[in-house]
């Protein structure tokens, strides 16, 4: 068809008409056209209802024509060859060297201006990306030059939107089937999808960026558009920073987080955007639910974030699912009540928890003093159980702290995950060092006859300390390396989302688990053992003693962490869990300590050899002293009082 004009009464017509504008190429896909009828002197004198046109492969176009608004009109026909489509031109995006040195906001509008003017609808996927790396780098000095303007920073946000999907809608070029691009970027993930005429899809495509998913129906789309149709998705981990979850404006005086990254929804180079029906979302949680919070699914309108149009379809612990009938850019936004903590906190329980931590330290204190005074003459190697209690004493006055000053924590999100981390490693530390307490024991039961010395043999304690604590800061490591962002929730511990809980659980159970093993591998050696020795005999009986001593050491201290899978809001079961947790020192006590006959003698021995070594020393002194007095009746005194010393420590000692 002629695109310049052409005379009246040509083509077997009064009304010639033709395209008023140049042919498109096969880059620009379906274009609008007008149409115009030559009159006289006047090329454009009649204006017929505009058509769509597009270039295809084959040197050929394809027209949508009308009918014509004149009975006497016509189209008329040219043979024209397809021109050969130019190559893009690939636009020259700068950055000053005065810029790189020293960025200024004046920096950022530079460039922004330079991306606008870029005119090329199809872009090379290399250059896109160089030109977003731009725009990424852009934004990250945007936010640490502009930080006393909030409102300033969200401008810039809606620029950094606006500049993505202008590069983004680049990638999308004529196809006949589908073609797919997926581009990702340290801050920021994309996918494109286009469908041709030709395309066969099925089924509904999902467009999925790691965990966050958006279904649109495209087929439909496409159907709405002659049979071809673009989408793109884009999510930045960053853009939070710019589009604060303050920006969503609310009656009512509420906390916001935000929940999920921020999502773009485009359809690029579709003429007919209309949605046949809502595209709904997948969003993964970056934050740890609130039970008592509200949700929202939310979109930026420039410079706010409101609820229109979009809904929460359904959620769970770690992902929900918004439905929205138009397309912009998404978020999802937690309201939570400020007092509720406060309203929520029972003063009772949080009474008993200081009160039992505190008993538990106490304890804990008397048990690391008893080993430290009986550890020469003990029969086991006592440096799991001397690290167990330090670990233990240290968590649980961290935790004590940390819950007594949390709503001053709180205010500093660098802290309370700082605090998190040292609680995780410390407990880690003490099932660790539980792990190696049951190790030795069945080294110990291996080789019965030399009970202490094989101990001794196998590890140093040099080489038992680095093993008890260097464990824990490896499971610590790769723990942060998959999750950077799991230390820090509401009460300062592991955030539950995304099962970084099982950085804690899983070690505990593994250790149990294997602890179990152990104590049934060395009941089985120990009665073979005892079968074939006198069950008289002094180790067996020790040992004995120290394997049920043992095993209900990992019984109390493991398996009230089990115990918290299943409080669930339970007040009895938190109770519970509350009191068995922090009374691991009063157990350590009684176990190792005031039931064990031998280390309370010990302690005795030593208490008396001190208190009545200090008296004997006295008498001594007097004694020296009246050597060489006449007085008979203060020799007569000392006597008595050495003879009345004497049978008290003679009776201490058959006690």
């Amino acid at each position: 068809m002629p695109d310049s004009c052409v005379n009246r009464s040509r083509c077997g017509t009064d009304v010639t008409l033709w395209m008023n504008g140049p042919h498109p190429q096969i880059e620009d896909g379906i274009v609008a056209r007008g149409v115009c009828g030559s009159w006289g002197s006047d090329c454009c004198s009649y204006r017929s209802t505009p058509i769509r046109v597009k270039a295809c492969p084959g040197n050929y176009y394809v027209y949508e024509f009308v009918s014509p608004n004149v009975c006497n009109a016509a189209y008329c026909a040219d043979i024209t060859p397809l021109p050969p489509a130019a190559e893009t031109p690939v636009p020259n995006i700068t950055v000053s060297t005065e810029c790189q040195d020293n960025f200024t906001p004046k920096c950022g509008e530079n460039l922004f201006n330079q991306l606008e003017n870029i005119t090329a609808q199809v872009l090379p996927p290399q250059v896109v990306v160089k030109y977003l790396d731009m725009v990424l780098n852009t934004q990250e000095q945007l936010l640490k030059v502009e930080t006393t303007s909030p409102e300033k920073v969200a401008s810039y946000g809606n620029t950094v939107l606006n500049r993505t999907e202008k590069l983004v809608s680049t990638l999308v070029k004529p196809t006949e089937t589908t073609d797919s691009v997926s581009i990702s970027r340290n801050g920021l993930d994309i996918q494109v999808f286009a469908v041709g005429p030709k395309a066969s899809l099925s089924e509904i495509p999902q467009l999925r960026i790691k965990s966050t998913q958006m279904d649109i129906d495209l087929i439909q789309i496409s159907k709405n558009n002659d049979g071809s149709a673009a989408a793109a998705f884009i999510s930045f981990s960053n853009m939070a920073s710019m589009l604060k979850p303050n920006f969503f404006n609310t009656t009512n005086n509420t906390v916001k987080t935000m929940m999920s990254i921020v999502v773009s929804a485009t359809l690029p180079k579709t003429s007919n955007t209309q949605l046949p029906r809502p595209v709904n979302f997948t969003l993964e949680h970056i934050e740890e639910i609130d039970p008592n919070g509200t949700l929202s699914c939310v979109y930026w309108n420039d410079t706010v974030w409101v609820e229109d149009g979009c809904s929460l379809l359904q959620t769970n612990s770690s992902h929900s699912v918004c439905s929205c009938v138009h397309l912009s850019t998404f978020a999802l936004i937690m309201q939570t009540n400020p007092n509720q903590a406060s309203e929520d906190s029972d003063p009772l329980l949080e009474l008993l928890n200081t009160v039992a931590v505190a008993v538990g330290l106490f304890f804990l204190c008397l048990s690391l003093l008893t080993f430290a005074v009986c550890h020469q003459n003990m029969r086991v190697n006592l440096t799991p159980l001397i690290n167990l209690c330090i670990s233990l004493f240290l968590a649980h006055l961290l935790f004590l702290l940390t819950q007594e000053f949390l709503q001053d924590i709180r205010t500093n999100q660098q802290l309370c995950a700082v605090l998190a981390g040292v609680l995780h490693f410390l407990f880690l530390s003490a099932f660790v060092w539980m792990f190696i307490e049951a190790v030795l024991l069945f080294i110990s039961v291996k080789n019965l006859t030399e009970i202490r010395s094989k101990q001794k043999e196998v590890l140093s304690w040099k080489c038992l300390i680095v093993i008890g604590y260097v464990i824990p800061l490896i499971v610590m490591g790769v723990s942060v390396g998959l999750f950077p962002d799991g230390y820090g929730s509401e009460q300062c511990w592991i955030k539950t989302d995304r099962d970084f809980v099982w950085s804690f659980l899983g070690p505990v159970c593994f250790i149990i688990i294997f602890n179990l093993i152990f104590f049934i591998m060395i009941i089985i050696t120990l009665r073979k053992t005892v079968a074939g020795l006198n069950s008289e005999f002094s180790q067996i009986k020790q040992m004995r003693i120290l394997v049920f001593k043992t095993l209900i050491q990992i019984v109390i201290l493991g398996c009230p962490w089990i115990l918290g899978f299943f409080v669930n809001g339970s007040k009895v079961l938190e109770i519970l869990f509350l009191f068995l947790n922090s009374q691991q020192g009063t157990f350590i006590f009684l176990v190792h300590c005031l039931l064990n006959q031998e280390e309370v003698q010990q302690l005795w021995q030593e208490i008396d050899q001190r208190v009545l070594g200090y008296k004997k020393q006295r008498w001594s002194q007097q004694g020296a002293k009246l050597a060489g007095s006449t007085d008979s009746s203060a020799k007569k005194k000392w006597v008595v009082g050495m003879k009345k010393e004497q049978k008290t420590k003679t009776g201490a000692w058959r006690a």
